[in-house]
């Protein structure tokens, strides 16, 4: 069974922010001057701004309650709210030249600003959002949609930044540690309880300024708030690297698994046997008993196919094989069913979108609502439609029900082809770019695969008892990544 390398690495990130919002991410040092004499500096200090004119005086702030105190803090911290600690935002129209900060310039999955705009005034319209001042050090915090987390410092430049008014631009005063602050606020504690409690609206939902300013957060000393900054950007560094290995692997194993099956349908994977009755009798064999199901009336006769030229054979295969359109291997003639006249009867059902953990669902007939085709054990199943295209499986009968299949499967039966090689090869680059060179539609998610189209794609097809070893040895040389993909995320 196929393994998924599962290292969340947000969830790693949203746990390290919960230990240090709860003061478990450091270790406490009594030596510190604790957060209520910090706060009684700040008030002094915004005090002192007031009386030079440099801020306006703020709006006292309900105390905190204690039922908004949500989890237990150390004793030398305090619970504050956010608009306590920063000083108030700053307006103006741009009149020169600037660099604009809009919500599309955050990358939140780094949350970092990484595309913002120059605006050159004497040539383009200033947008009408683009009236926030925003200084090094500065937060920005999207109102709209606060659970995407755009979030970002600004950071240092030469040039005029301008910041949109969809943010709310949080200015820390500067006794207090801004990176703290930058964290607190990107932390499941602070984005999710402002978008349970406050965001409001169906199109462009957001939250108010406001709702941020009276936001309670816990207050560390100041030199815990370094020292809580500098051991998450630490430990986020940290995850970075296992997401960029994470990924790596990633690539590794899908080229490494693109590579086996390559290597399997050119005849490479294991050595041929001279003992091996060649393919071009399993061929005669499929033909004869072909034609035997078409005299008895279990399948209609179908079409002849064309030949296959030399132009159309992409590669080399062993003497022993045979390049046959795919068509000429399949007996299958869909008949289509409608489960709801078998009432309450249970069925295996293979319907792509609904297909999870490798199992098919259960399911009522009168459960469905159209109609379906009847597959049986050993059938090959060929998703024809985009995204999913390429996605196959072998029908297993996991269950006593019967089985039946949506009509998003090409269904390919052939009783004297391994179904697991057949499997393989149809999920082997070389067919996976073949069958997408042939798919039509409008647009890459509605486009699929005709079957009339899909029966006339070549496969090479080895003899019967190599078929055999081969989807053995890819089947145990893929388990082996499997392995390798679970002691890695075992270790994560």
């Amino acid at each position: 069974m196929k393994t998924n390398l599962n290292v969340d690495t947000q969830a790693l990130r949203e746990r390290i922010l919960d230990l240090a919002m709860r003061g478990k991410l450091v270790e406490q040092d009594a030596r510190y001057e604790p957060a209520s004499v910090l706060l009684e500096k700040i008030k002094a200090e915004k005090a002192e701004l007031v009386k030079e004119g440099k801020i306006k005086k703020s709006k006292k702030l309900p105390e905190i309650t204690d039922d908004e105190k949500t989890f237990d803090i150390p004793d030398s911290w305090e619970w504050v709210r956010l608009g306590d600690l920063l000083i108030p935002e700053k307006s103006k129209a741009p009149t020169e030249d600037f660099v604009y900060l809009d919500i599309a310039s955050i990358d939140n999955k780094v949350n970092e600003i990484i595309d913002p705009k120059t605006i050159n005034v004497s040539k383009e319209k200033i947008p009408s959002r683009a009236r926030m001042v925003v200084e090094p050090g500065d937060i920005l915090f999207s109102l709209v949609r606060p659970y995407l987390r755009n979030i970002a410092i600004v950071p240092v430049s030469d040039s005029n930044l301008v910041a949109s008014t969809g943010f709310y631009v949080i200015k820390p005063i500067n006794i207090i540690d801004f990176k703290y602050i930058f964290y607190t606020v990107l932390s499941d504690y602070v984005v999710n309880g402002l978008t349970r409690k406050y965001m409001k609206g169906d199109n462009s939902p957001s939250v108010k300024k406001g709702d941020i300013q009276n936001y309670p957060i816990p207050l560390p000393p100041l030199a815990e708030q370094k020292r809580i900054a500098d051991k998450v950007s630490e430990l986020f560094k940290q995850v970075d690297v296992i997401e960029k290995n994470v990924a790596e692997y990633q690539d590794l194993e899908q080229a490494m698994r693109s590579k086996l099956l390559d290597l399997a349908i050119r005849g490479k994977l294991v050595e041929q046997d001279p003992s091996d009755e060649p393919a071009s009798e399993l061929l005669k064999q499929i033909q004869v008993e072909k034609a035997e199901l078409v005299k008895e009336g279990k399948i209609k006769k179908s079409k002849k196919l064309p030949e296959i030229t030399d132009d159309e054979k992409p590669f080399d295969i062993p003497d022993s094989w045979e390049w046959v359109r795919l068509g000429e291997i399949n007996e299958y003639m869909g008949r289509s069913i409608n489960p709801q006249e078998y009432g309450e009867e249970k069925f295996e059902l293979y319907s792509v979108p609904v297909f999870k953990n490798n199992y098919p669902e259960i399911i009522s007939g009168s459960e469905i609502k159209s109609s379906k085709q009847k597959v049986f054990f050993g059938d090959v199943l060929l998703c024809k439609i985009n995204p999913r295209i390429n996605r196959v499986w072998v029908v297993s009968n996991f269950t006593e029900f019967a089985s039946i299949a949506s009509s998003e499967w090409i269904v390919i039966r052939q009783p004297n082809v391994d179904s697991s090689f057949l499997k393989y090869c149809l999920s082997a680059p070389y067919f996976r770019a073949a069958i997408q060179e042939n798919v039509s539609g409008v647009g890459g998610s509605l486009t699929r695969a005709k079957p009339a189209i899909v029966k006339e794609l070549i496969i090479p097809l080895p003899p019967q008892e190599e078929q055999k070893r081969i989807a053995d040895k890819l089947t145990r040389l893929l388990e082996d990544l499997d392995t390798i993909k679970q002691n890695l995320a075992t270790a994560s």
